[in-house]
């Protein structure tokens, strides 16, 4: 996504979403009213959150799964070179601290663990197979000195090289086998490649064998220009191009048979399963005009209810999470805040006031994850 410096702004507070962002790239007073102040809703929001006898996850353990960190002399953060003044800037204050900010945010909203994952761009956006690998090598020994530690507080996704998929797959195998890392997050396309390609069976392969999941999470740069997107930036990115970027992904990954092939393999999808979730219906009434000789064996919810997971990672909203569990069943969501790009109060107080019952929302907030990332 190609976004556009606005006319004014602040830096980030707690309460700053990714959203309000959003609203000002896109260059309107409402937005540059948003850069200015949080919302009275938002306030409201963070006080109530805060202040809910230190735990506001009604007693519950807190486990958030999509949870941004950079190593900003491997990978440079784009900053404010893409960014309005001073929210560049604050992001990669948070990205790169481990520990100080980042256990505060954690311990003041009742966050027990946060599972942390190389922001976007990540070691996909090198062009030489070599200094990936290396730079993969290098982020995965960080991340898992972090977790070792902070053992009770942080768990870790692997960064994977996948520019060169055999080095991938050895560097899965070490990520997870001696590192202890919990899965890989990959940001959607390898230079304009995605993962149903036949270069890529080995990797799942190994990701089967291991018994560990593939989250695909969005591309800060896209594999090309949507014509649609032209002279409104802010539609490109996560309010919806993101979205119908990676889901399509996903729905490769369907139809390009890999959970056919690999039916122990598993991918997670951020931002309540990337909307997938609600069109299950229109998929599977598609599904018999595919060529028989093709298509997936089974319908496309099939694989959405037994190979795919999804998070609740920016996407706050009791109406989604109501339909995503309709469509997919509570075990297969996950709890996610998107840190720092999202406000972790406002997700926190989203969770301890879903309208469901103590032992889904006991599955969301941790059990799943702990279940799928063998926590």
């Amino acid at each position: 996504m190609t976004m556009t410096t606005g006319s004014s702004g602040s830096p980030l507070t707690a309460g700053t979403s990714r959203r309000r962002l959003l609203a000002a790239v896109a260059g309107t007073t409402a937005g540059t009213a948003a850069l200015a102040a949080p919302s009275a809703a938002q306030a409201a929001t963070s006080t109530s959150a805060g202040s809910a006898a230190g735990r506001p996850g009604r007693g519950m353990k807190v486990i958030a799964v999509e949870e941004a960190f950079s190593v900003p002399e491997l990978i440079p953060w784009p900053g404010e070179a893409r960014m309005p003044p001073g929210w560049g800037e604050e992001w990669g204050r948070r990205l790169a601290d481990l520990t100080e900010l980042r256990l505060a945010d954690m311990d003041e909203h009742g966050v027990d663990m946060q599972v942390l994952s190389l922001t976007s761009p990540g070691v996909e956006a090198i062009e030489d197979p070599a200094e990936a690998v290396a730079t993969a090598r290098r982020v995965n020994d960080r991340l898992a000195e972090v977790v070792a530690a902070h053992p009770t507080r942080f768990a870790g996704f692997a960064a994977l090289p996948l520019q060169d998929p055999k080095a991938a797959v050895a560097e899965l195998r070490r990520a997870v086998e001696r590192l202890g890392l919990k899965g890989v997050l990959h940001n959607d396309h390898v230079h304009g490649h995605y993962l149903d390609e036949p270069r890529f069976r080995p990797v799942w392969a190994e990701l089967e064998r291991l018994g560990v999941t593939l989250y695909l999470h969005p591309a800060l740069f896209p594999a090309d220009q949507w014509r649609v997107f032209q002279g409104h930036p802010v539609l490109s990115g996560p309010s919806w191009g993101w979205t119908a970027q990676v889901g399509a992904h996903a729905l490769r990954l369907i139809y390009g048979g890999v959970f056919d092939e690999f039916p122990g393999a598993s991918v997670t999808l951020g931002h309540m399963g990337e909307l997938l979730p609600f069109q299950l219906a229109r998929l599977d009434s598609r599904y018999h005009q595919a060529d028989p000789k093709t298509r997936p064996r089974h319908l496309p919810s099939h694989y959405l209810r037994h190979n795919l997971y999804a998070t609740t990672s920016g996407v706050f909203s009791h109406a989604a999470l109501l339909g995503a569990v309709q469509a997919i069943g509570a075990d297969r969501l996950l709890f996610a805040v998107d840190y720092p790009y999202e406000s972790t109060a406002e997700a926190v107080e989203f969770l301890r006031t879903a309208p469901f019952s103590r032992a889904d929302l006991t599955r969301i907030a941790h059990r799943n994850a702990a279940h799928l990332l063998h926590l």
